[in-house]
């Protein structure tokens, strides 16, 4: 195999860090203008240059860009604890800061996490991150591809892997065998990857020190005190959570919403993506004649109170309670799948025993939807139309079907902490 880094990636690892000190500017006022509308992007921004306090060396660090990679590192954190280490994690996007803020709330306070801005993609800013947590070694969740950060634990010697990795079909075939990205994936130090089928994919593409873990999702902790809220307050009528929509996502929502609502009476819960959206979308609901109430409105923070009777949307216009909402439904479905980024995860409401539908889009849960499609656990419909055929005719998996997929994948997290250990070794 070619020497890494191969002249070509120097020269464009070059170029992309020019790119980034000519272009800070641009990325300052793109933070400002995120900022106006969601204050943490501008908040503590001398940590996005490297400047931490309260630094904690010898920390374990997870990177997780934003709320979806979080979620998948919270088993594996809470592991980490357990063993004694302390852990710095490491975000981009206020969404994942504000669950991890929520989620290691204790372990913050006991100094056992600290939750900081990821660094500029800048040597200095990532000099100045290592100066204050010197960590053991790196996790990356999922398939973030920083160049710099890559380089610097390199120049550092800090081990870094990918951790609960994936490779997208799509990103595979447009990256080829000897595209710069998948060049620069030989620079991680090894990767936990969720699959035999990701093992081979990030094998091909030169990346060395492989173990196959599974999917740390399987694991996430559920709060039990959610449950029981949804629990409490699902209606008698049938319920569709539509749950995580994108952006593009929300006619096609509107339309099978109304079909559905023609033929039975169904209440749907909607919950955004993104909070920079509830209010958008609330408009667009109502725009379309449907009658909406919101959950910031409706119930206390406590999530007491109750859902009217008189609406056909329960609007989840809140952060940190996915699994509130999924407890209501009597069947899933999930977004990003009528959206060429793709569908987002569907482990969530299969672990409460819900039936899942997705849109065609699924290459970016590749594992475990081709697994849970063959169980019948979870569906892929084409468009608005299908979608809206299917949640009329209620055709289910049974609960102990889902229990049984969920057990032959269940064990991730103790499989990635073996892993890091004979990555180690």
């Amino acid at each position: 195999m070619p020497k890494f880094p191969s002249p070509k990636l120097r020269l464009a690892l070059a170029a992309y860090a020019a790119l980034w000190v000519l272009g800070l500017p641009v990325v300052l006022v793109y933070l400002w203008r995120r900022g106006r509308k969601d204050a943490d992007y501008s908040a503590n921004i001398a940590e996005r240059f490297g400047f931490y306090s309260a630094p904690k060396r010898g920390s374990i660090w997870v990177h997780a860009v934003s709320l979806g990679e979080l979620r998948s590192a919270v088993p594996l954190i809470n592991a980490l604890l357990g063993q004694g280490e302390s852990v710095v994690i490491t975000h981009f996007t206020p969404a994942g800061r504000r669950e991890s803020t929520r989620v290691f709330a204790k372990a913050i306070a006991a100094g056992q996490v600290r939750v900081v801005w990821v660094p500029f993609e800048i040597g200095l800013c990532f000099a100045g991150f290592f100066r204050a947590f010197a960590p053991k070694y790196g996790l990356v969740m999922e398939i973030e591809i920083w160049p710099r950060m890559i380089m610097a634990c390199r120049a550092k010697g800090v081990p870094l892997f990918m951790c609960n990795a994936q490779y997208p079909s799509k990103s595979y075939a447009r990256d080829g065998q000897t595209g710069l990205r998948a060049q620069l994936m030989q620079g991680f130090a090894g990767a936990l990857v969720k699959s035999d089928l990701q093992a081979t994919r990030f094998a091909s593409v030169g990346v060395q020190n492989i173990q196959i873990t599974g999917e740390l999702r399987f694991d996430q902790p559920i709060p039990q005190a959610q449950i029981a809220a949804g629990a409490a307050l699902k209606p008698a009528r049938d319920v569709v959570v539509i749950a995580s929509a994108i952006e593009g996502e929300d006619a096609g929502y509107i339309s099978a919403i109304k079909a559905v609502q023609a033929v039975r009476d169904t209440l749907f819960v909607y919950v955004p993506r993104r909070p920079e959206r509830f209010a958008e979308v609330a408009d667009q609901l109502t725009a379309a004649g449907l009658r909406i109430a919101r959950r910031s409105t409706t119930l206390g923070p406590d999530l007491s109170g109750s859902i009217p009777v008189d609406i056909d949307v329960f609007y989840g216009d809140s952060l940190g309670e996915m699994y509130f909402y999924l407890a209501m439904a009597d069947r899933v479905v999930v977004g990003g799948g009528f959206n060429p980024k793709g569908a987002h995860n569907i482990i969530e409401p299969l672990a409460l025993k819900k039936p899942v539908l997705v849109g065609p889009e699924t290459f970016t849960i590749e594992y475990p939807f081709a697994e849970a499609a063959v169980a019948g656990v979870a569906r892929s419909v084409p468009d608005a139309t299908a979608l809206a055929a299917a949640l009329i005719a209620r055709d289910d998996p049974t609960p102990a079907q889902i229990d049984a997929f969920f057990a032959a994948h269940a064990g991730a997290t103790q499989r990635t902490l073996a892993g890091i250990a004979k990555l180690r070794a």
